[in-house]
């Protein structure tokens, strides 16, 4: 019979109650509004998501990350895996109780890859920090961007304004990214337009499918 899950901690935010959920050592469920975001058992697709992002920086001198997203730190993991010593990895995540949550519960998962020294921890939007380091002419470009949020492209999204996916935040992307620079998201299904805009921007795109979810490049 299965254990019965037992909530941790509970944080409230415009979209729920975010919890944090364990029944096992390592089995843990973060929710909001009752809705899973991620479970620890599922992360394939989480690490696919930071290999493929990064794995073609390993002999980079000294290459220069952002990640989107840190979720249970899988994503981050990975990233931290795929590169040298010497990398700078920011990440950039909303809510600074989730970072709480890598450094404390989740910690034993990724082996608290959020404190590695190669880390550096943005609390805010990812939109955000894109569009500075893109607007900013002096600002250090990144030679790669990976997007792990909870929702990807999809049909719906707003071709030109949405902050994430729209033909706007595409270009900021571009942008932020050295000559030559990777840029990975996660994304539930293949959305057309999404691909299409991203080739109107400049980029190269190609699709990975680790698991259920998607990934693309």
């Amino acid at each position: 019979m299965a254990q019965p899950w037992k909530t941790l901690e509970s944080f409230p935010t415009d979209e729920g109650v975010l919890e944090l959920r364990q029944r096992g050592a390592k089995d843990f469920l973060i929710t909001v509004g009752g809705l899973v975001l991620m479970n620890s058992l599922a992360n394939r697709s989480e690490i696919v998501l930071g290999q493929l992002g990064c794995q073609h920086l390993k002999e980079h001198p000294a290459p220069r990350v952002l990640v989107g997203g840190l979720g249970m730190g899988y994503t981050l993991k990975a990233v931290l895996d795929s590169l040298p010593a010497s990398a700078d990895v920011v990440i950039a995540e909303l809510n600074p109780t989730v970072v709480d949550w890598c450094k404390g519960s989740l910690a034993l998962l990724t082996d608290s890859a959020v404190t590695d020294p190669r880390v550096t921890v943005e609390i805010g939007d990812v939109a955000d920090l894109v569009r500075r380091t893109a607007l900013d002419t002096n600002s250090q470009k990144f030679d790669a961007v990976v997007f792990d949020l909870y929702k990807g492209p999809h049909h719906k999204t707003d071709k030109v304004k949405d902050p994430l996916y729209g033909s706007r935040a595409i270009a900021n992307v571009y942008t932020a990214l050295k000559p030559n620079g990777l840029f990975t998201i996660w994304g539930e299904n293949f959305d057309e337009g999404f691909d299409k805009r991203l080739a109107s921007a400049g980029f190269k795109t190609s699709r990975e499918r680790p698991g259920r979810g998607g990934i693309g490049m």
